[in-house]
Parts: structure tokens; sequence; C-alpha cells
């Protein structure tokens, strides 16, 4: 397990560091060897072409075509069992690629935000985020692969096959850093965490995609919905119709639907993520709260509170407050307060980078009564939008070349990630941190009710699932 206050930036040079510090006498271990090619598998890879048959293809069905609903408990225990008896290998696999996603989250984080008005809110998943690109990855070949690796931020050093990114092990880490996030008590036990991941590919009429790529993406989504429809004629109607199919499937209300599909493409790649979390010993207060939105604007809003011991700091230097609260045993709530409201965007910027988990090391167990919304944020954000503020626009644009995906000449439109992130009382349990509290110290009043930030970090592979700015709990982000 990563220790709670290592710096994701250090781990990053770290791993970088001891490409360069083998020694010439030593077998070379290249740096990201747990995610890159072995050997064998590079031997097999360089078969001559011949002797490999082409890759099976398949026309995805019409988007009429009925679709059965989306099993959110069975995708849960299918996460659990994943997680079940894990080699040390591939925990340090989820380790390694937890430091990449955060470190990646971070940075599209703050593209994201920079697009949006304080006054608006802001939630994005690092896990889907990267498994989105690492998806992309998965059906590129050069030089769009290589690109790709290296926007991932694993360097191909000498271009050689044992330098290559293996998408597949990254997509089998983030499904173990998601069984991890949701594994407490097993697979029949009581949900309190539900994380649930839709992968719709909408293609043009006719377009054939590639059954490995399709397949291969079953780790981080076991539901993938391949669906054609026409994206030319009418684009505002093709939104519509998958706007209507993805809540019919999944029964999601996502904010911010699809709109403007461009009528050149020919394929879209949609992530869709549900989160649901209860936090144990925490009750929904009677009647709705007032929660001030800025000087001039207050909204009513439903409030949680509880009572327990959790961890806590309080930076005066910097004018902002942490609270971590547990959500299960591996997973806790990370909760940022600025001491004055308008200090929420210099607070962002200084906590929401990097060195985050570096604040970890500050808390110490305090007696508190929290108080904070029932939440239910609703964010979606087009993937490209974000590459082209950080000057990559062409990454996955008309040049790209997606030859895993399929041998037509594909012209990628939205990549759409969306999130529903939900949080409720569990009133049946303690919070798993909570402890009798002291007689002695007064209990610390902690309320939430004006904006804030908040994070999900899951523990044993410290990736931080969510990242978010809650400005007001009543709009979509």
């Amino acid at each position: 397990m990563v220790p709670a206050g290592l710096s994701l930036g250090a781990s990053v040079l770290c791993l970088l560091a001891w490409a360069r510090l083998a020694p010439a006498d030593r077998v070379y271990i290249h740096p990201f060897h747990l995610l890159v090619y072995s050997k064998s598998s590079c031997d097999q890879l360089e078969k001559p072409r011949a002797e490999s048959p082409p890759d099976p293809t398949f026309t995805p069905v019409p988007i009429q075509a009925k679709s059965s609903a989306v099993d959110e408990q069975a995708l849960r225990e299918q996460l659990v069992r994943a997680t079940q008896q894990l080699e040390a290998e591939e925990r340090l696999r989820a380790v390694k690629v937890g430091v990449l996603l955060n470190f990646m989250g971070f940075h599209m984080y703050k593209m994201l935000s920079e697009t949006r008005s304080a006054a608006s809110g802001a939630v994005l998943s690092p896990v889907a985020l990267f498994g989105t690109l690492t998806s992309f990855y998965l059906g590129a070949l050069d030089p769009t692969a290589s690109r790709l690796q290296a926007f991932l931020g694993v360097p191909g050093e000498d271009q050689g096959c044992t330098s290559r990114l293996d998408g597949h092990k990254v997509l089998s880490a983030l499904q173990t850093i998601q069984g991890l996030l949701v594994a407490q008590g097993g697979a029949g036990s009581r949900a309190r965490l539900l994380l649930s991941t839709v992968v719709g590919l909408f293609t043009a009429p006719g377009l054939r995609l590639k059954q490995p790529f399709v397949q291969g993406l079953s780790s981080i989504s076991p539901v993938t919905l391949s669906r054609s429809l026409d994206l030319s004629t009418d684009p505002d109607l093709a939104a519509e119709k998958i706007n209507r199919f993805m809540q019919a499937v999944t029964g999601w209300e996502m904010g911010r639907p699809l709109t403007g599909v461009n009528p050149d493409s020919t394929l879209l790649f949609n992530t869709y993520v549900h989160f649901q979390g209860k936090m144990k010993g925490f009750s929904l207060l009677p009647g709705l709260q007032e929660f001030r939105v800025d000087n001039t604007t207050s909204v009513s809003v439903p409030m949680l509170s509880g009572i327990g011991t959790f961890h806590y700091w309080s930076d005066t230097q910097n004018h902002l407050s942490v609270t971590r609260v547990p959500l299960s045993a591996n997973a806790c709530l990370l909760l940022i307060r600025p001491h004055h409201a308008p200090d929420l965007r210099q607070v962002e910027a200084l906590t929401f980078q990097y060195n985050f988990l570096s604040l970890m090391k500050n808390l110490s167990p305090r007696a508190i009564r929290l108080t904070m919304p029932q939440l239910t944020l609703k964010g979606s954000y087009d993937l490209q939008d974000l590459l082209a503020q950080t000057k990559l626009p062409a990454l996955l644009g008309a040049e790209a070349n997606l030859g895993k995906i399929s041998d037509a000449n594909l012209r990628v439109g939205k990549v759409l990630n969306s999130v529903l992130f939900e949080l409720k009382a569990d009133e049946g349990e303690q919070p798993t941190e909570s402890a009798p509290l002291p007689a002695g110290p007064e209990v610390l009043e902690v309320t939430l009710n004006s904006p804030f930030l908040l994070a999900v970090l899951e523990r044993d592979s410290a990736a931080l699932h969510f990242l978010g700015r809650v400005s007001n709990p009543l709009s979509a982000a």
C-alpha cells in the first residue's frame, strides 16, 4: 500500500529515475515493467502477419434494438470477485496505475475547472478518464499509439516492444482499482458503495468494429453497448436518440446530455459512471436547510449530519480545512472547505494538484459533528475539448490511426465522460473510524453550507476515484 503522504509527482519522477539508475552489469528492469509487454508477449506479437488471421469484425445493431437494463448489483459483485485472491503483482500494478491516473486526473480537472465559472460545479472521474484514453490506446496503431502512451505517462524509451504499454494490463488494473473501492464485506454483503461503468460505442450505419477491441473493454466496462444510427442527417435527433437509449438502459439521469454531434463523425465513444455512497452513522435532517451559493444567493437543500471521531486538519496559513470521512474500510471521502467562501478557487488550485495526498499526513483524529448536503452531482464533459485545452486537439482527431478499432477510416466525434455521483445517509451503523467520543474536548462543529471541494480516495491503491467542486448542490456540473 502506498503511504498516504506519498507525493504523486515524486512517484512519477522516481519511476523514471529507476530507468536511469539501473547499473550496467545488471539485468535491466523497465520502471513500468508491470505495465508493458513481456518478452513472451512480444515474441507472439512480432510473428509475421501472414501467420495471424485478420481480426473478426461485426456491425453494431441499430439503436432501436432492445437491450437489457443494467443490473448494478451484479456489476458490483463482478468487481468484488475480480479483487478476491489478488496476487502481489496485481496489487502493485494497481498502485502504479493509481499514481498515473491521479496525476492525469489533477491535470484534466484543472482544464475542466477553467472552463466553468466559480459559481458552477464540476465533477470528474480520473478512473473513467484514464480508462477512456487507455481504451483508445488499445485501438490505436503508431504514431497515435505512441502519442497516447506518452500522454498516459509511460515513456516508450527505445520504442522496443518491451517498452510498449500493454493496454490490457492497464485496464485490468483499473478493474482492480474499481473493485477495491466497493469490495468491503464481499460480493454477497449489503452494498454501501455502488460503482457502475457503462460504455456506449455509437457508429455510423455499416461501420464494422473489431471484436478484440470491443472485448478488451470488458475489464473497465463489463457493459459495452455498440449501436449504430444515422449521425449525419439530423445530428440533434441522433443526440436525442442516444440520450434516450442510455437512460432507458441505465435508468440514470445524467447532467448535460449529449448535444451537437458532428455530422462528419462515424464513431462516438461515451463513458457513463454512476457512484452511490451511503455514509454510515449519518442521518437526514428534518426539513430543508440553507446552503449559501454566494453572498447574494441561497438555496434550500436536504442536509446530512453525523457525529464521530473523524480525521481533521485546519490549515490557518492557506485558509482551508480538510475532513476525512470513512465510506468503507478502504474508501474515504475527503472534504475541503475554504475558511472564506470567496477563496474557493484559490483553495482548489492549491489542493487539487500532484501532491494532494501529502495533505493526509497533517490530519489527526477529532470529535466532530459534521453537517453537509445530501449530494446528487451530475457532470458531463467532452474529452476532445479537454485535449484541445492541453494543446493536443489532434490526438483523437481526423489523422488518428485507430486501425485496431476498425479498418474503416474512423472520424471520432465527441468522447463523452458523464458522472452521476450520489451521497446519502446510512443510519444503520456508526462510521468505521468512529470511536467513543472523549469526555474532555468539546465536539467540533463542521458545517458545509457554502461551496466546498470533495474527493473520493481508495486507500490500497491510493487512487482518487472522483474530484469535485460543489458550488450549488441543486445544479448539474
